[in-house]
Order: structure tokens, then C-alpha cells, then sequence
């Protein structure tokens, strides 16, 4: 196996951009921004949303109401 072919593999920050939280994890992704945390420095990459700021992992989502969802259809298609 080619061992130049294959993207480098390691540790880096991602933060999510409204909330400021960051996560380190691992990644090919690279990026010419760099942060310091723990005493290491490691890429860093902005993200728009993540598990810390979709309204689905922070209960915030909005359900729509499916109530009189028929009864448009019927005035709509004269049923």
C-alpha cells in the first residue's frame, strides 16, 4: 500500500461558531487556523452547527401541528 496516497489522519478542533463550544476529534480535514487547548496546539475548524447549537439536540426544535392539514386538502382540491 502507497503510504503518500493517503490523507494524513489526526487530531483537531472543531468549534461551533454561534456557541463557541469546541470538540477535538479526529479528522483529515486541515486548516491554516490553529488553536491552543490543554497545553497542545491543534487545527482548528468553524463549524455553523453542531450538536451544540441544532435545535434538535438542544430541545428548542419546533414541531409543526399536522391538525387541519386534511381539511386544506379538501378546500384546496374541492373534495
Amino acid at each position: 500500500m502507497n503510504s503518500e496516497i493517503h490523507p494524513k489522519y489526526r487530531e483537531v478542533v472543531f468549534q461551533d461558531i454561534p456557541t463557541g463550544e469546541t470538540f477535538i476529534t479526529r479528522s483529515t480535514m486541515g486548516s491554516s487556523d490553529t488553536i491552543e487547548l490543554d497545553g497542545n496546539t491543534y487545527p482548528l475548524i468553524r463549524v455553523e452547527i453542531s450538536s451544540a447549537s441544532h435545535p434538535f439536540y438542544t430541545g428548542k426544535q419546533n414541531i409543526g401541528s399536522t391538525q387541519g392539514r386534511v381539511e386544506k386538502f379538501m378546500e384546496k382540491y374541492d373534495l
